[in-house]
């Protein structure tokens, strides 16, 4: 067995510190008037976030002081510091600002007290580890940055008024706070024909962040809000469908297909053959045919048809079978 050095270890806790400097760094430069460094400062911080808890797990050095660590970080990058960034940025002293400041502050840390809650939560369905409850923080961190991102890419507008940039910031607070599932990035996956054009598009992403940063970013950012549907209707479907659970992203779809066409056309799926692992019982009726049924009738003896007439006869061993208590027609 290969132990980590210890060195390599601590790498993972450095990353993060790293990204709180990130997060701190966007609230001096905020203070300077340099708000796309602001930006960049907290678009850093998410993406430290994203890569210290990854290499923690590659590395196998994950601890209860690296969790603890993460969360204060992400509570000052996202939560702090976008609050005062666009606090700064309005620069009117106004005490509503204000207040929509410590709101999203406050929600951002509740969200993560949450969080931390969850990760020991053992009742949860299989299905629970692909998505977050909530919009996560680096994405409300970000998200909550949008007026002024919008306003240094196309100048003021009704997006930069200050009701507008409260209410916008409280919204944010509450998406981060609520119940609405959102998709988790890290148990998405590619299948292999799918590589290719995912590479071809990362590339083009490079290339829009280099020429028009403000505008990729934006872009992504709506993206991420428009998905918030899709995520809710995906987890609302696998509650539903505990067949899925387990299965991989080819077999779902097929899960899916068969679902919406026995929904569309009015029918119930059939019950499985198979009940707490025993077979159902499944009962052959021979068909025949009203003349042979005649025939039979004919060739049987008058204590048959007296009995038939009582609706019960002898099987041969002693035991008298009542046929319309079983709902059947002697044949």
């Amino acid at each position: 067995m290969v132990r980590t050095a210890p060195g390599v270890r601590l790498l993972p806790n450095a990353i993060t510190v790293l990204a709180l400097c990130a997060g701190l760094s966007a609230v001096q430069f905020a203070l300077q008037g340099n708000f796309e460094l602001a930006i960049v400062g907290v678009v850093v911080a998410a993406v430290l976030d994203s890569l210290d808890g990854r290499i923690a797990r590659l590395l196998d050095a994950t601890s209860k002081m690296g969790a603890e660590l993460d969360s204060l970080s992400d509570a000052i990058s996202f939560g702090v510091a976008p609050a005062l960034v666009l606090f700064v940025w309005q620069a009117d002293g106004n005490r509503a600002g204000w207040i929509a400041a410590l709101v999203f502050a406050v929600c951002m840390v509740l969200r993560l007290a949450r969080f931390n809650t969850l990760l020991d939560d053992t009742d949860k369905p299989p299905f629970a580890a692909e998505f977050f409850v909530g919009v996560p923080a680096p994405a409300g961190g970000l998200l909550a940055l949008m007026p002024v991102i919008l306003t240094l890419e196309f100048d003021t507008g009704w997006w930069s008024t200050g009701p507008v940039v409260w209410l916008w910031l409280i919204a944010i607070a509450a998406l981060a706070i609520s119940r609405l599932p959102t998709l988790s990035l890290k148990s998405v996956s590619v299948p292999a024909k799918a590589v290719a054009p995912l590479l071809v598009g990362v590339g083009l992403l490079a290339a829009a962040i280099v020429q028009y940063p403000l505008i990729a970013l934006s872009v992504a950012l709506l993206l991420y809000l428009a998905h918030v549907p899709y995520a809710a209707y995906r987890h609302a479907w696998l509650a539903k469908h505990p067949e899925a659970w387990d299965a991989p992203a080819r077999e779902r779809r097929a899960i899916r297909r068969s679902s919406r066409r026995y929904r569309r056309l009015g029918l119930r799926r059939p019950i499985r053959s198979r009940i707490a692992g025993a077979s159902l019982p499944r009962v052959r009726l021979s068909r025949t045919s009203s003349a042979q049924r005649t025939v039979a009738a004919g060739r049987s003896s008058p204590s048959s048809a007296s009995s038939d007439g009582g609706g019960s006869s002898d099987d041969g061993s002693g035991r008298t079978r009542n046929w319309r208590r079983l709902g059947l027609r002697k044949q």
